[in-house]
């Protein structure tokens, strides 16, 4: 199953390696470049079944990645108090589609444009193009996820908007080409994941909403 965003890239480098061949069939590179980029593209737009874990306030990870930063976070551009921040990076062999963390309604949706830093530094949650997504659950809790574009990254893809209903763990968009997830909690939640840790979308439990 793949992410409907791939499917020019994995027709394009497919039609390339064999027009190539038939055209230019010496050029042997040619073909071999164009095989290379076509299983590149099945592998970065794999889309995954997940099913999320059941519990009362769990938040799920939004995002395949490496856990890059875990506890406080002051007010700021997303949340007018402080509160936990949960910073996920994706590197371009991770899976990039991008799942719900909680259940409830879409309250607002942030576009901010901004630089290309690599999305593994710290700063490119401040500085980084970044779109930012604020879900609120039944219980009136509100948790944030912003979809940060890295160096490589230059599309940010968001398939929700304000007044959507979501589903924890369903798809709500992707970024390519590698890029981060930050994930903003009330102060009291409890983390559940430390830097360091491979966290996967829809699945690994990030913390809880107490």
């Amino acid at each position: 199953m793949f992410a409907p965003e791939g499917w020019p890239f994995i027709l394009g480098g497919a039609a390339f390696s064999t027009v190539a061949g038939l055209v230019w069939p010496r050029w042997m590179p040619l073909v071999a470049v164009g095989v290379v980029f076509t299983l590149f593209s099945l592998w970065f737009f794999r889309n995954p079944d997940r099913t999320p874990p059941s519990g009362e306030g769990i938040v799920v990870s939004p995002a395949d990645g490496k856990v890059v930063y875990s506890g406080d976070a002051p007010p700021g551009r997303y949340t007018a108090a402080a509160g936990k921040r949960i910073s996920v990076f994706m590197s371009p062999l991770d899976v990039h589609v991008n799942r719900a963390p909680v259940s409830g309604r879409v309250a607002s949706v942030m576009y901010n444009p901004g630089k290309f830093h690599a999305a593994n530094v710290e700063k490119a949650s401040l500085l980084n193009e970044q779109n930012g997504v604020e879900i609120v659950t039944a219980g009136g809790r509100s948790v944030t996820y912003v979809q940060i574009a890295g160096w490589i990254a230059r599309r940010i893809v968001c398939d929700v908007r304000a007044g959507d209903e979501v589903r924890v763990g369903q798809r709500v968009g992707m970024i390519r080409f590698g890029s981060r997830l930050d994930v903003f909690l009330p102060p009291d939640a409890q983390l559940r994941v430390a830097p360091g840790d491979r966290v996967r979308a829809g699945e690994t439990v990030l913390g809880v909403l107490r």
